[in-house]
């Protein structure tokens, strides 16, 4: 027994530099594999069919992915979206739903942008990709999650005959994603059942739907037909109509049926004209605000020591040094930003700004007393109200709190602010297309000198005050 407890003891005296060493390489190991942490964006990504989208990703700190391995894959490691090692893109092992839809966007790869475009978004794209980047034997991941929509026809009601002693009235809508709720109501808002509802997919995946209602003369009440978001529970516009008893007389239902049909018709054709004289108001309303266009100036005295402006005051860029400049009062501290110069407070005024690079920038408007040191809410209740885009998520947002994602593949080049003082309220349209881009409601901002406002986040971007 002595001879066995000396044999144990020598074992385990000779087995300890062993432990040590595995210790010691564990214990390195772990803090090579600190180097980089993989980030996605920590909300769902919203794609609208059709459309192109971009899946953010990067590495954190910043450091050049040019020579690691990016694998964009679904739930499993081989099934994948996109490939990028060895300084290329491999497309041999790619999923063929993916072939020449997808691109590593290498214009960031060097400061660690590993995000990946995808054109023509279909249905079949949405769940969860996974971003993984390689660096020899380290590697990190992100998983992030692909929402896919698609805005279909606005529902339409058709009248298909006499049934059961009443009229089938039907409500049909199609191209939608993903497949919406339809909801018929009576006058006074309460749900009803629907007699009959079908339901299929178009080839790219869309959902079709046809639901029916039977009206006797009883009902003699008002009809609506709407459609529920999947995602959002908002409830579309509805489409409604109204039911008298003299559609239901003692004869052949044929003649009731052709008076409904009139009836909608006209309905329908009321409808049109009334859209259409709302848009022509809409389009007088931004032709007003396309009038006298304010010539706005950058003011020096506001800018952070990070910006360079023009001579002139007419553009602003992100230096590469901090300049040495005087620390008054008014000067931004934290914040990459500059104010306009002078301000409004009544009247309606409107400026153009032009955007040259993708970097991370911000166009809007701030209060007189937004505060200038330290970190700053870059929303309303900080007092600035403006849109921006993000490069590092690949999104373009309005600046509410929390962030509005704007449904936009790409930020305008071009964007027209629209102020309003007398209504308290500011329009962001692109200049481009005159499309709207997003609006603060009446009110929203307070009743003092409010002057522009501009941010510039990135080396490779510039704004620029149009004349």
């Amino acid at each position: 027994m002595k001879g066995l407890s000396i044999c144990h003891s020598s074992t385990a005296s000779s087995s300890l530099p062993g432990f040590i060493i595995f210790f010691i390489t564990f214990c390195v190991h772990k803090l090579e594999s600190a180097r980089f942490t993989v980030i996605g964006p920590d909300h769902p990504v919203t794609a609208i069919v059709g459309e192109d989208i971009v899946l953010p990703c990067h590495l954190f700190p910043r450091m050049s992915a040019e020579n690691m391995e990016v694998r964009w894959f679904r739930s499993e490691f081989t099934s994948v979206v996109h490939l990028y090692q060895h300084g290329k893109d491999e497309y041999g092992q790619q999923m063929p739903e993916y072939h020449e839809r997808t691109e590593l966007l290498k214009a960031g790869i060097m400061v660690g942008n590993v995000a990946l475009g995808i054109v023509n978004v279909r249905p079949s794209d949405e769940g969860q990709y996974h971003c993984f980047v390689q660096d020899g034997i380290f590697n990190e991941e992100a998983v992030l999650e692909l929402k896919v929509e698609a805005s279909g026809s606005a529902p339409q009601i058709s009248v298909e005959g006499y049934q059961d002693g009443g009229i089938r009235i039907v409500c049909q809508l199609a191209g939608w994603y993903p497949e919406p709720e339809v909801l018929w109501r009576d006058r006074r808002g309460q749900l009803l059942s629907p007699s009959t509802e079908t339901k299929s997919q178009d080839g790219r995946g869309l959902f079709e739907i046809k639901s029916s209602i039977i009206i006797t003369e009883n009902s003699n009440q008002n009809l609506a037909c709407s459609i529920r978001n999947a995602y959002f529970s908002l409830e579309e516009e509805p489409s409604t109509f109204y039911i008298s008893d003299f559609f239901f007389p003692r004869m052949s239902p044929w003649p009731v049926v052709w008076s409904v049909t009139l009836v909608i018709s006209l309905v329908f054709v009321s409808l049109t004209l009334f859209l259409l004289k709302l848009r022509g108001k809409h389009l007088n309303t931004i032709s007003k605000l396309q009038v006298d266009l304010a010539n706005v100036t950058l003011d020096p005295d506001t800018a952070h020591p990070y910006l360079v402006l023009s001579e002139g005051g007419k553009s602003v860029r992100w230096g590469d040094i901090e300049e040495d400049l005087p620390g008054n009062p008014e000067r931004f501290d934290y914040w990459e930003c500059v104010l306009g110069c002078g301000g409004f407070t009544a009247g309606r005024h409107c400026w153009e700004v032009e955007v040259g690079g993708e970097g991370y920038w911000a166009v809007g408007v701030a209060r007189e007393s937004v505060g200038r040191k330290g970190d700053i809410s870059r929303s309303p209740e900080g007092g600035i109200w403006a849109v921006g885009w993000d490069w590092w998520e690949g999104q373009f947002r309005a600046l509410t709190s929390p962030v509005t994602l704007l449904p936009r593949r790409r930020a305008p080049s071009r964007i027209r602010v629209c102020l309003d003082c007398d209504r308290g309220q500011v329009t962001f349209i692109d200049a481009g297309d005159e499309a709207p881009i997003f609006t603060f409601p009446p009110g929203s901002v307070p009743g003092e000198r409010i002057r522009p406002w501009l941010g510039v986040w990135d080396t490779d971007t510039w704004l620029r005050l149009c004349p």
